[in-house]
Formats: structure tokens, sequence, C-alpha cells
């Protein structure tokens, strides 16, 4: 556990917004394990500490994909949820895209967005000899694509496939040069395809994490420049599935990246709620998100802003800026506090 700074703790106590009732609330995370489930457990903690002595929270796991968070809000078996890639999530407002199977759910409302600098990226063995996507369509190896499912549950698989196709690139062409797709549902069990042999190519988000490093760094695998006709595809076909002006990936990103790379964005953690969340609950939460965010920034700092898989430190303006529309006890927090101007 990140050693909390105790001053700034009770400074903040001192102007606190309480709950006097107890509440029960249903939050979903992630897998279990990655970053969605702590800061559940963050905002529980503050939360708890601000409402009646019978306050609980339960934290729930996703199995799937992930796309049950948001459905599971809308549905109103969670309170709240966090999913990404942030932009994405507004699509799910009209039922669109990977949410059409849903139909509409305009009662989605946001708390705030929390900063992940992230990227959809491939990247692929040096024994190819292949450094753009040109060339991979024009030498057809037979490639091992480890990336997410496809399967109407997976953000990660869903973008990632569409990404491939915008290229020129289905899991039919893969098979027809004699290669595969090797699919699973979380990012590191792709990066174990690849690290145990059982594929060659990686296409993947999570850029920031040790498994990437140490796939570009000592596998010396090669990740391809996205093309600009493709992303352009990508906003045509897939309308508000992705932001357009997240910018490239810097160079010296990875020792191994002497330019920038244009890629997918793939960044930010939104978390939503339902429009009919109580107004003193939406607005405790969001002042938690917001004033006691030292204390989830805290249990990143060991990791360079860059490589940390929450970009601290948080902003609250940026917080502010969420792709569905804030609850509108979130908003008047943010109005009242200075960081939002309407």
């Amino acid at each position: 556990m990140a050693t909390p700074d105790l001053k700034k703790m009770q400074l903040v106590s001192q102007n606190a917004p309480s709950i006097q009732r107890s509440v029960t609330l249903h939050f979903q995370g992630d897998w279990g394990m990655a970053n969605f489930h702590r800061i559940c457990s963050w905002l529980t903690q503050q939360l708890c500490d601000r409402a009646g002595p019978e306050s609980q929270v339960a934290i729930w796991n996703v199995r799937h994909g992930g796309i049950e968070a948001v459905t599971n809000v809308f549905h109103g078996r969670m309170h709240m949820a966090i999913a990404t890639p942030a932009q994405l999530m507004s699509t799910a407002l009209e039922g669109t895209g990977i949410f059409r199977q849903f139909g509409p759910m305009p009662t989605l409302r946001a708390l705030g967005v929390l900063p992940q600098n992230d990227r959809l990226i491939l990247a692929i063995h040096p024994k190819y000899g292949v450094r753009s996507f040109e060339e991979l369509r024009a030498k057809k190896p037979a490639i091992r694509i480890a990336t997410s499912c496809d399967d109407g549950t997976n953000f990660i698989g869903y973008l990632a496939h569409a990404f491939l196709a915008c290229h020129g690139i289905t899991k039919e062409t893969v098979e027809s040069w004699g290669g595969s797709i090797v699919t699973s549902h979380r990012p590191e069990q792709s990066i174990a395809e690849v690290l145990s042999g059982n594929a060659d190519v990686l296409l993947q988000e999570a850029i920031m994490t040790p498994w990437w490093e140490q796939v570009i760094e000592e596998l010396h695998f090669v990740p391809l420049q996205a093309e600009s006709s493709a992303l352009a595809k990508f906003a045509r076909d897939y309308p508000g599935a992705a932001d357009q002006t997240s910018g490239d990936l810097p160079a010296g990103f990875w020792n191994s990246l002497s330019e920038p790379l244009f890629c997918l964005d793939f960044s930010d953690f939104v978390i939503l709620v339902r429009d009919d969340m109580p107004d003193d609950v939406a607005h405790l939460l969001t002042w938690c998100l917001v004033e006691t965010r030292d204390s989830i920034e805290g249990q990143y700092r060991h990791l360079r802003p860059e490589r940390s898989p929450l970009t601290y430190p948080l902003d609250p303006k940026k917080m502010a800026q969420t792709p569905v529309p804030l609850h509108p006890a979130a908003r008047q927090y943010y109005r009242d506090a200075g960081y939002l101007q309407e």
C-alpha cells in the first residue's frame, strides 16, 4: 500500500462533504487484478469514510471482455463501472458499433475521466523483415497474430480487428497467407502467447507495461506505423470509436523507437453511472475522485508518468471532459470548483 500524505488527508477532511444515511453500492471493476479494481477500492474507502456507519460497497469483476460493465450500469445491476478506451463509450449512448447488439443506452452518465496515455499497436517479429503495413500486405507472411477476441464483449478485440480491417487485413486474409489469429481476452494473455512462441505478431494495448517493453526491447519486435489512410477509414467506418486527436507515440518511448509512431488511440478510463444515481452520492463520488486524487496517484508514483497505467498527475479540468455527458451532480461539482466552464 502506498504511504498516504497525512497532512493532505487532514486538509481534505476539513472541508469534506458527507452523507448521513448509510448506502450500499455495487461497483464493477476489471478481471480482478488490474487498475479498475484498484480505482474502485480507492473510491470505496473514500466514500465510506464520508457516508453513514453501515455503508458498504461490493466490487464485482468482469468475466469476459468487459462490455458487461457498461450494460450492467445501464440496466441498474451496478451503480458504477469503469471502462476503457473512454471515447468508445460514447457510442453506447446511441447503440452503435459494438453496442448495436444492445440498442441505445441514453441514460448513461459519467463522473469523470482518469488519464491513461495508451495506444493500440501492431508489432511484428524481426525475422519477417517487415517494417510497414504495405510490406506486410506485399510479403503475405504466415504470421500468427496474438490479440484479443472479437466476440462482442471485448473492446480491445473489437478495435483490434477493426484496425486490421481498415488496413485491408482480416482473419480470412491472414489465414490465406497460411497464418492465424491467436485470441484471448486480456493484454497479458496475448503477450504471453508471444513470449511462449505461440505467436510472432502482437496487436494490443497497455503499451506502458514491462511486457510490451520486453517484446520491443528484448525480442526486437518492430512496431508498424498505422497508415493515415487506414485511420481515416477507421474514422469513417467506426465514427466516435476512437479519439482522432491524441497524437503520435513520441520517439524514445521505447529506446529503439527512433521516430514518432502513428497509431490508434486507446486512452483513458471513464467512470460510468446512470442518470438516476442520487445527486448526493454522485456529488460525493465526484468530490472523492478529485479531492482525494493524491491517494490514488501515490499508488503509481514509483513509476514514471509515461510508464504508469494511470497517467499522473490527475488534472481536474481534464477529468471533467468526458465522452459521455456528466451526471448533473458531477457537472455541478466541477462547475462550483472552477474546473468546468460552460
